[in-house]
């Protein structure tokens, strides 16, 4: 009693209204009720009357519970229930029931593969007959069933089956095998960015920026360069455009290059081509002819600065990513036989070459025009970066006579590309496509950020001849992408502190 006469007290309101009847919500389950379309109803249902009842007041939970009506009844199982939720449950007994779920849960999925498996060998050993119908093989009609078996699977058919529904990152992985996690997260990324029918530049060159996977490289390249446009609908109308207007200055210029006034620039590329790198790509016959003619259609339509040795090597890169597009994923691009492509494969990769190539150029011409005047300020320009950033470093040079223009007009001229393997250049490119003016600017900080690098080499040699050699054959053979990401960080920090302030590095 004394309970109860608690429970009462506990319920107990000073409050004279109570919540009403549970009304409808309406939304796409139970739409407003419309007159028109249920004219029927208006006319069968006689309406309720609407004489308003004035509410008792409430005192008990146990009054409040007889006047109002709720939307579960309360039955006699309620003391039940509270019963059974204040005792408190035996450890033991908990442990056992859950193992017993966890057995039933398990074996369940086995019968569920088991059943998978089986529905797969049915569908694979039945064939179709000359009149069209569905006839199940030797192999399957000796499959025992036997009744036990049957009530079986209609037994598990009866059950709902609870599939298993791979996450995302485990689809992204398995799409992409061979790749680590992140790697292929990222390549995803791109995907779904290249994907839609406008892409977007700027979240493009934020995500290049780290570097650009393999697969989707030669199509980015093409977007960050300004080649292509960012409308998917315009880009094959100007790939075919382009590549058309291409060939249409080799018939127009190329057979120039015997003449007089052409004769020497031509002899000069075919003395320069073979000197580039990959040697075992560039040497095959078909490579060598399609950068002859890159080259020399450059220099025709280019009088300003002509061929300049240097230019070659900026062909390499554009022309090993598109190629490698079609070589396969374990194969090294330098192996690649290039002679076995289709010719209208060949075609469109030298032209989608030259004019990714012009690209470029065309953010750096000054550097090939008549005394190289773009190199000659750059390189001055680096000697004033390293005297702020490492004074030691540069007074050592000094010491011993060594001037920048004797290392650096080849590190300004060729891009890095003779200082760093040709998969670090690509590396190094995939930065530059997407930095603003990666070619033109942000490369003086890269180049800060290398010869820093080899400070303690460059303290230790006591002579003239020992740098320069040093700086000339510095030991990046073995190189990888992770050099790379360190020294893009380091030149990103000194872009940082010195690009929007030039007087900081000038004394």
């Amino acid at each position: 009693m004394s309970h109860d006469a608690a429970r009462k007290q506990f319920w107990r309101r000073n409050v004279s209204k109570v919540p009403g009847s549970i009304q409808h919500v309406y939304g796409a389950q139970h739409p407003p009720f419309d007159p028109m379309v249920h004219g029927t109803l208006t006319k069968t249902i006689p309406k309720p009357p609407t004489t308003p009842v004035k509410l008792k007041k409430v005192t008990t939970f146990q009054e409040f519970e007889s006047t109002t009506s709720d939307a579960w009844d309360v039955g006699e199982d309620d003391d039940e229930l509270l019963a059974i939720a204040t005792e408190s449950l035996n450890t033991d007994v908990v442990m056992e029931t859950a193992n017993k779920v966890i057995q039933n849960h398990t074996k369940l999925q086995e019968q569920n593969k088991s059943q998978e498996i089986q529905e797969v060998e049915v569908k694979a050993v039945t064939h179709v007959d000359g009149d069209n119908k569905i006839v199940k093989s030797a192999s399957e009609s000796q499959i025992p069933s036997s009744t036990g078996e049957r009530h079986s699977l209609q037994r598990q058919q009866s059950v709902p089956q609870q599939t298993y529904v791979p996450s995302l990152a485990d689809q992204i992985i398995s799409s992409n095998a061979g790749l680590t996690e992140r790697e292929a997260f990222r390549l995803e990324k791109f995907r779904q960015l290249l994907a839609g029918p406008n892409t977007d530049l700027d979240e493009l060159r934020k995500l290049s920026w780290s570097g650009i996977p393999k697969p989707v490289r030669s199509i980015t390249w093409k977007l960050l360069s300004g080649y292509l446009p960012a409308n998917v609908d315009r880009r094959d109308g100007t790939l075919k455009r382009k590549q058309k207007e291409y060939f249409a200055f080799i018939e127009q210029y190329y057979n120039s290059r015997n003449d007089d006034t052409n004769q020497s620039t031509y002899r000069q590329i075919r003395i320069d081509i073979p000197r580039m790198s990959p040697e075992t790509l560039i040497l095959q016959p078909v490579v060598t002819e399609i950068f002859e003619r890159i080259l020399f259609i450059w220099a025709i339509r280019h009088p300003a600065s002509g061929y300049v040795q240097g230019i070659n090597d900026l062909v390499t890169p554009f022309f090993v990513v598109f190629i490698s597009d079609y070589a396969a994923e374990e194969e090294e691009v330098e192996n690649v036989d290039v002679s076995s492509l289709p010719e209208e494969v060949l075609r469109n990769i030298e032209a989608d070459s030259y004019w990714c190539m012009s690209k470029l150029l065309d953010g750096i011409q000054d550097n090939y025009t008549f005394a190289q005047p773009g190199i000659q300020r750059k390189v001055k320009m680096l000697e004033e970066l390293v005297s702020r950033i490492d004074e030691h470093v540069h007074r050592h040079l000094h010491q011993y006579e060594v001037e920048y223009l004797q290392f650096a007009f080849r590190w300004m001229n060729n891009l890095l590309m003779r200082e760093v393997p040709l998969r670090c250049t690509i590396r190094l490119w995939d930065t530059y496509q997407s930095e603003p003016e990666g070619f033109s600017h942000f490369h003086l900080y890269v180049c800060a950020a290398f010869l820093v690098r080899w400070r303690k080499e460059i303290l230790e040699e006591k002579d003239f001849h020992g740098l320069l050699i040093l700086l000339q054959n510095l030991p990046t053979a073995q190189w990888g992408n992770e050099d790379i990401s360190v020294l893009l960080a380091e030149a990103y920090r000194l872009k940082f502190a010195f690009a929007d302030a030039p007087n900081h590095y000038k004394k």
